[in-house]
């Protein structure tokens, strides 16, 4: 069996009387793609935001490559491996393509002194950030702003951007969110070579079944923040409990 590069331990969060998380337990293997699946809210967006650092849970415990990381802020987070995607809000809209990547880069790798030299000297940023616009198939549009960019291909460089720090654990938020048909196909597409081709974790939260039974190796189902399910995306679209669930929402099993 895989081992395990994080883990969440019973975790509660609650908000003044609400009890979003009621004793949670999930554990990703490394280098598995997990999915975190559920009806609208099962606790979702919460567990992701305490994984991620963005709230500390009330109680229990988050476990990050063997060392305990609940209650660090995101950019501790990020230093030890884990790297969340933030649907274009972590995106410069008026620098190109290029420059986002480079952006990150010198943040990422604490190069923040090289902003004082010109970056064409910084040769080893520049095929960094060339080997990630390789990867994403985004060398097409290397000049161009992101404001200018099609809203598929600015989902892709907020993918980039989640990669950038050569994370252990890359959180994806929804990143075929607004997508048409044929931008989704194309970043379930790329979420597949990513997971063949880097030594690194994935774990994404998303609404479209299709991505999630597309990409995922195992699926997390949450509902009235309890853990309902979890399995291979064969055992989850024949699950039962998670067939009532999303009954009236969408149909798992038609996935």
């Amino acid at each position: 069996m895989a081992e395990v590069i994080l883990e969440v331990k019973n975790v509660v969060k609650t908000f003044d009387d609400f009890m979003a998380l009621k004793g949670v337990s999930i554990k990703l293997r490394k280098g598995e793609f997990s999915a975190l699946i559920g009806p609208n809210g099962a606790g979702k967006t919460t567990l992701y935001n305490v994984i991620s650092g963005k709230f500390p849970p009330t109680s229990g415990e988050v476990v990050f490559d063997g060392r305990l990381v609940h209650g660090l802020p995101p950019h501790q987070l990020l230093r030890l491996g884990i790297s969340r995607s933030f649907q274009l809000t972590n995106v410069f809209a008026g620098l190109t393509v290029r420059e986002n990547f480079l952006a990150a880069l010198v943040a990422c790798h604490d190069r923040g002194k090289d902003l004082w030299n010109p970056l064409k000297r910084c040769k080893d940023l520049y095929e960094e950030a060339e080997h990630i616009l390789e990867q994403l198939g985004l060398t097409h549009v290397t000049e161009l702003p992101v404001k200018a960019l099609s809203y598929g291909d600015k989902r892709l460089v907020e993918v980039g951007l989640a990669l950038a720090s050569r994370p252990k654990l890359v959180m994806l938020d929804e990143p075929t969110a607004g997508m048409n048909p044929e931008e989704t196909d194309r970043m379930i597409h790329l979420l597949k070579k990513l997971s063949r081709e880097m030594d690194t974790t994935f774990f994404l939260t998303e609404h479209d079944m299709k991505v999630v039974f597309s990409v995922a190796d195992r699926i997390f189902v949450l509902h009235q923040g309890e853990l309902l399910a979890e399995g291979s995306p064969a055992e989850i679209r024949e699950n039962r409990k998670v067939k009532e669930a999303y009954l009236g929402e969408r149909s798992v099993a038609g996935a």
